[in-house]
């Protein structure tokens, strides 16, 4: 007979392949490099954004193109039940930033220096730093035609490595030209292509008269020889596109920023025009992209507004921390500055209220937590204290708290000697006990 009462058990539920949860202590990495990005802007005075994680599908059919892999075959696309809207999870975050700028006419006085964080969406198989959900961190300006704006933004990514303390990244630069410069180039492209067509896989043939520029960002091997020997863009350039290029790179020169030219780099969006670029690393094999962008001075005017120049770049959070790892760099691991071991359930009013004041004074304080057979032993809360990695130990035993005291135990060889303090005297102790004093 079945026992109806009986709660049934559910089946165990889990993420979405390649949608990760960001746990604790891996998540400290995560804040530690936002509060780097953050404080970073603001020294270049950019200010951030926030765009929705869904918008209309059409924006990024638009802005990125419709024969690019992203478009054609990694977007999260459905139709709103209510409405039958078609609408998309965000693969990147550059079009919602064009979008907004053109929907709040951000740009009325003036251009704007933008950023950005949070997670993108593209259907991958997903493999190292490569996932179905992933993180970006971008800079965004708008409003700005000049060569000394994409350097800035170059420089941007240049500091952040050296702030994260990366050596193992370098610059690859390209120019796309201008439109009607492609277009000589697409004609050359698609002549020197029929000429192999023999050798184009699938993905090129299909995209032989539609997009040929994107053939040169094959990752096909077999197709490596006739990608090396087709005409260069750069050839193509005309006088104007060229100055852009080489104000550019004397402002990297002068800066002591190193780069080298790439001439198949097209990056994958079909809005970019001028310069493109991306810094790459050897470390985390065949997925060596961690940040790339350009110019993109049609996009404003693809998604509804009056022309006006951009350019910015995007970086994947995972990929970059990925290389923080594999540098030995990194955030120190978290730990409070001070743990609470408690004698006695009696002593909790007394040491909640000290352990409060002490936060409220900006220390870190860990309370210990009673589990179900009571609060536990002192030497059982000495261990999980010593465990947390705080520096200090708080005993509120009963003589401290009849005294209205607390005695101050160190956990680690630089802490000093134990000593006992008065509550009363407790701002005046408190910061020689913070990790930042």
């Amino acid at each position: 007979m079945v026992d109806v009462n009986k709660p049934v058990r559910s089946e165990k539920l889990t993420a979405i392949k390649g949608m990760n949860d960001i746990l604790a202590p891996e998540s400290a990495a995560w804040e530690w490099l936002e509060g780097k990005v953050r404080a970073l802007m603001a020294r270049y005075a950019y200010r951030n954004i926030r765009t929705p994680i869904v918008e209309p599908t059409a924006l990024f059919v638009r802005g990125l193109g419709e024969v690019t892999d992203i478009v054609e075959k990694e977007m999260y696309s459905f139709e709103d039940r209510l409405n039958g809207e078609a609408l998309t999870l965000r693969p990147e975050c550059t079009a919602g930033v064009g979008r907004a700028v053109v929907e709040h006419s951000l740009l009325y006085d003036g251009g704007k220096r933008l950023y950005y964080m949070g997670p993108m969406f593209r259907h991958e198989r997903p493999q190292r730093g490569r996932y179905r959900q992933f993180h970006q961190i971008g800079a965004e300006v708008l409003g700005f035609p000049g060569a000394e704006v994409d350097a800035e933004l170059i420089l941007l990514a240049h500091a952040l490595w050296r702030e994260l303390g990366l050596t193992n990244v370098r610059l690859e630069l390209n120019s796309l030209g201008q439109p009607e410069e492609r277009l000589a180039h697409r004609a050359a492209l698609i002549a020197h292509f029929e000429g192999h067509a023999a050798l184009l896989d699938a993905d090129a043939q299909r995209r032989l008269y539609s997009n040929p520029l994107r053939i040169l960002d094959t990752k096909n091997p077999a197709m490596a020889g006739i990608v090396e020997s087709a005409p260069r863009l750069l050839d193509f350039l005309g006088d104007a596109s060229l100055a852009h290029f080489e104000a550019l790179k004397a402002i990297l020169d002068t800066n002591g920023v190193r780069y080298s030219i790439n001439p198949r780099l097209v990056r994958g969006m079909d809005y970019y025009n001028l310069t493109v670029f991306e810094f790459v690393t050897d470390r985390l094999g065949s997925q060596g992209t961690i940040c790339g962008g350009g110019r993109y001075d049609y996009l404003v005017e693809q998604v509804g507004g009056k022309p006006a120049p951009a350019v910015g770049w995007a970086l994947g959070v995972e990929r970059v921390l990925e290389l923080v790892r594999e540098e030995g760099g990194g955030p120190p691991p978290l730990a409070p500055d001070m743990y609470a071991v408690v004698q006695d359930q009696s002593a909790w009013p007394f040491a909640m209220r000290t352990i409060e004041l002490l936060r409220a004074a900006g220390a870190s304080v860990q309370m210990h937590g009673a589990s179900g057979d009571g609060i536990g032993s002192m030497k059982a809360q000495f261990k999980k204290a010593d465990g947390s990695g705080a520096r200090f130990a708080l005993v509120f035993g009963l003589e401290e708290v009849a005294r209205e005291s607390v005695t101050v135990k160190p956990l680690r060889e630089s802490g000093g000697e134990q000593a006992t303090h008065s509550i009363t005297s407790l701002l005046g102790w408190a910061q020689t006990l913070q990790s930042n004093a």
